[in-house]
């Protein structure tokens, strides 16, 4: 599940991250954060989760409306590794309340009201926060578990064991 936010920065400028995160373990694979908002910031977001994933052909990536994410690039990385792109209707944020319960999270954990000095202030802050967000910080939806936990619990048995 892919979307993106703006964050403020100090000095009243903005700063774009964008994130990929696993629908069912909640865990963030992937993000990225910029000075700007260029085409290829959610592309480098979802080609870092690819990375650390290496899903099989399969995969759905579902994202908003956005135009990030109808954009050529981004659609011939998803056909590369076999994926299928889907799509919330347009103008209807709930399709997407997952993501954006994670923004909410980041920022009122993060920022509480305030505001980032810098990029690479940010990026090293962010770099903590995905880490506690997937090793330390229960969910309601994963039974009070940590996305890393979770995935562990749940992970099939053919791979715990393989034979």
């Amino acid at each position: 599940m892919g979307d993106s936010t703006c964050l403020p920065e100090q000095g009243g400028g903005w700063l774009y991250l964008a994130s990929w995160q696993d629908a069912c373990s909640r865990k963030i694979v992937g993000w990225d954060l910029r000075a700007t908002m260029p085409e290829d910031l959610v592309s480098e977001a979802l080609c870092r989760a690819l990375v650390v994933r290496q899903p099989p052909a399969g995969l759905v990536g579902y994202s908003d409306q956005g135009s990030q994410y109808t954009a050529t690039r981004f659609r011939d990385l998803l056909v590369k590794h076999g994926a299928t792109q889907s799509m919330s209707r347009r103008g209807n944020c709930y399709d997407n309340a997952q993501a954006e319960s994670f923004w909410s999270r980041l920022k009122t954990e993060l920022l509480d009201g305030g505001s980032f000095p810098g990029l690479e202030e940010v990026r090293l802050e962010l770099a903590h926060y995905m880490a506690y967000y997937n090793g330390e910080r229960r969910h309601s939806a994963l039974g009070y578990d940590s996305p890393n936990h979770f995935e562990t619990y749940f992970q099939p048995t053919s791979e715990k064991c393989p034979a």
